[in-house]
């Protein structure tokens, strides 16, 4: 998704001044990323990762904050894989003690499902780099619009809901759910989509996603206004249709019993059918009213269904087409 690579190119190049931050931004990547490992007996973290960027920005970290030497390896797609080549950076000597200063396990050598609590109840700073390390690793934005989503695949449910805390805290609105087994943390209001980018650091793509937005919502405004503007021009139509056709039986059915005024009504109603009211009357000699159009043209129609009445023969309402009622 192209969306989703400009947030993440974005991302990648935040520059953070705090070491806390970077330290936060860091664990929710490597939580989100990958896991640990056993190789050779010991234990590895390993970090895959989409772009070589974002590579080189975790293996920066861990050397800058932890001391820590790594190494990055390319996998490319195939053998299942839906997506395209990956990245994986991993840490051998040095990764147990790597896992328990990232939160990655406890101190009895037991992984830890979620985040660390001293991450999920830090700064704001430290919640958004949570965020910006999750979506760096797992993360998605969609097209604004019915189905626009900012998405995180989590490694499980106690993942998943340190995430959503996580921006409950940053009064951001996030759910967590599971299909088939997947668990993910998706913010789906626009406003809140929106937030969360900025305060992750993706000003630039925020702006780009916003003006999509309101473009949408303009054709969408649009397009209903379209409609419904049909639905008038519809309706309008069966009325004229009905008005005229009842106007026809009037005067067929009172013939030369029809008063001047009355007829002359009705033949301005029939000479120009698609008029509206107010426009018959302009066309009138010499002008009248809406209303008076209105009056003479409900006085012939009734005067013709008295008659029709009288006489046992169907009334003006006999011509009117299906559907034009």
């Amino acid at each position: 998704m192209a969306l989703t690579s400009d947030v993440k190119d974005e991302l990648t190049a935040v520059q953070v001044g705090k070491n806390t931050v970077r330290a936060a931004e860091l664990a929710s990547l490597l939580r989100f990323s990958g896991g640990l490992h056993i190789i050779s007996g010991r234990i590895a973290v390993e970090s895959e990762v989409d772009t070589p960027a974002i590579a080189r920005r975790v293996r920066k970290d861990l050397a800058e904050l932890y001391g820590v030497r790594s190494e990055v390896a390319s996998i490319g797609a195939g053998g299942g894989r839906s997506k395209g080549e990956s990245f994986v950076v991993r840490v051998i000597d040095g990764g147990e003690t790597l896992a328990r200063q990232t939160g990655l396990m406890d101190a009895r050598r037991r992984p830890i499902r979620g985040l660390p609590n001293r991450l999920t109840t830090g700064s704001r700073e430290e919640l958004a780099a949570i965020w910006r390390g999750a979506f760096l690793a797992a993360g998605t934005l969609t097209d604004p619009g019915r189905s626009a989503a900012l998405e995180v695949v989590c490694p499980g449910n106690e993942a998943a809901m340190a995430l959503v805390g996580a921006a409950g805290r940053l009064r951001i609105p996030a759910k967590a759910r599971e299909v088939r087994g997947i668990h993910r943390v998706v913010v789906r209001d626009g406003e809140a989509i929106s937030a969360m980018l900025r305060l992750m650091g993706a000003g630039n793509t925020v702006d780009e996603w916003e003006e999509m937005r309101q473009r949408r919502e303009v054709r969408a405004t649009a397009n209903r206004l379209v409609n419904f503007d049909d639905a008038n021009l519809r309706r309008s139509a069966q009325a004229a249709v009905a008005a005229c056709a009842r106007v026809e039986r009037a005067l067929e059915i009172l013939g030369d019993g029809v008063p001047e005024h009355l007829r002359y009504a009705g033949a301005l109603r029939l000479a120009h059918r698609d008029a509206s009211l107010d426009e018959l009357g302009h066309h009138a000699d010499p002008p009248m009213t809406k209303d008076a159009v209105a009056g003479r043209i409900r006085r012939l129609l009734a005067m013709a269904d008295k008659e029709a009445t009288d006489r046992g023969i169907p009334g003006t309402e006999a011509n009117v087409p299906p559907g034009a009622e």
